[in-house]
């Protein structure tokens, strides 16, 4: 039987290292540094934000083939890009201060329109649903230190919150919006009252945050950094005792008692079976169970730092973006690096939980 991507169906292995010999680059990738990638919630279409100041859709077919729809172009790098829910707009946002929406419905490829501004480059925006408006709203979080609303009918933002610092990440399940800024902190809105903090916090990891995705549920989220370490955080203080954060993206240093430590970049969260990935700095993923408290699969080093992640809408495929994440600063960007976008064929037993078990009576 054959799966997807034309890749034998596995079965069940106890093995817990993945392979990614089958994985498939994306035909015509970004020209410069890749900053985010995600699915459409509603078709097999790829969006990718991109340093050389555009976001490119690409169509992905069974095979793995894909094939480039549609492209827009911003005044400066595209730091971020997000999908509506219905799947026919796209919003990329950068470092032009701007973000601006293809209406893919309208029959559109190659123009946006500019939806909203800040006064510092916009770092991260997603779509969002707020209870008694008609239609979905744009969330976008900036260096400015501001998070803003926006009707997408109307010029200016709906509402506007200031942050404590600079917003390095923001994420939305439901009525969940999680932002994560400079100096640790994070912010957590209830979008039934979307005009204040419901609750405010120190991230549980003790250097600064790179990355926030909330569970699929909405009842909390997972934190990475820069310290090659992530964190399970509940929004309640009744589910506290199941937060814990624990180590990953480290290995063996030169001498007895060294460790290098790698930036966990990117956070994804499988969409049926609630377990999720991380990737960093050294190049790796790996899949966990964080009921379970346990790492599913770790996968080898894919040559070079990975900068965003996402899952399709049903789970079998995972999009990976191998560039240049500034983690050595500007004199180590150079023109010999690699930028490209990996499609791994999720297969049956990578992502599933980890069977519960119990003890002896």
């Amino acid at each position: 039987m054959s799966g997807l991507f034309g890749q034998p169906a596995s079965t069940a292995s106890s093995n817990t290292t993945g392979d990614i010999s089958k994985d498939v680059a994306l035909t015509a990738p970004p020209e410069d540094g890749i900053s985010d990638l995600k699915f459409s919630p509603q078709s097999e279409h790829l969006a990718v934000a991109s340093w050389d100041k555009k976001v490119r859709i690409y169509e992905i077919n069974a095979q793995g083939g894909s094939e480039g729809k549609a492209l827009f172009e911003h005044e400066q790098p595209v730091l971020t890009c997000c999908w509506s829910k219905d799947g026919t707009k796209i919003v990329g946002s950068g470092a032009d201060k701007a973000s601006r929406m293809m209406d893919l419905s309208s029959g559109n490829t190659t123009t946006a329109s500019q939806v909203a501004a800040h006064d510092a480059p916009i770092r991260c925006a997603r779509f969002v649903d707020i209870p008694q408006q008609q239609s979905q709203m744009l969330v976008t979080g900036s260096w400015d230190k501001t998070i803003k609303y926006w009707d997408l009918r109307t010029p200016n933002p709906v509402a506007s919150i200031t942050c404590q610092e600079r917003i390095y990440s923001l994420d939305v399940v439901g009525s969940l919006l999680v932002v994560a800024t400079a100096d640790r902190y994070i912010d957590i809105i209830n979008l039934s009252d979307p005009g204040k903090f419901y609750k405010t916090m120190q991230s549980p990891l003790k250097w600064q945050t790179r990355a926030v995705t909330c569970f699929n549920d909405g009842s909390g989220f997972a934190v990475g950094s820069v310290e090659g370490r992530c964190a399970i955080q509940y929004v309640e203080e009744k589910d506290a005792s199941a937060n814990f954060s624990f180590k990953c993206h480290r290995n063996s240093g030169t001498g007895a008692n060294n460790t290098n430590v790698y930036s966990v970049n990117a956070l994804s969260f499988h969409p049926q079976h609630g377990t999720f990935s991380t990737a960093g700095s050294d190049g790796t993923f790996h899949f966990w169970d964080k009921d379970a408290k346990h790492r599913l699969k770790g996968y080898p080093e894919v040559g070079g730092s990975i900068t965003a992640t996402d899952f399709n809408r049903t789970g079998n495929i995972f999009a990976y973006s191998v560039s240049y994440d500034w983690s050595k600063g500007y004199s180590a960007n150079t023109a010999q690096g690699v930028n490209k976008v990996m499609l791994h064929a999720v297969q049956p037993d990578e992502c599933k939980p980890r069977p519960k078990t119990t003890g002896r009576k």
